[in-house]
């Protein structure tokens, strides 16, 4: 995947996230869950991404 479709990715995801934070009205714990999985989720694809994920499937354990 190219970096610029990464960057394009992640400016839409902080922007997702800016939005419901801003405009649709939640319990603050539920918009801390919410941030913790969204930023979560982002971390482990862009692990897939960048092939790190490749290294951690092939331990064995």
């Amino acid at each position: 995947m190219p970096l610029m479709n990464v960057f394009i990715v992640l400016i839409v995801v902080g922007v997702i996230l800016w939005i419901i934070n801003t405009y649709i009205p939640m319990d603050s714990k539920i918009k801390n869950i919410l941030n913790a999985v969204a930023v979560i989720a982002v971390i482990f694809w862009l692990l897939d991404v960048f092939g790190f994920l490749d290294v951690i499937k092939g331990i064995k354990i």
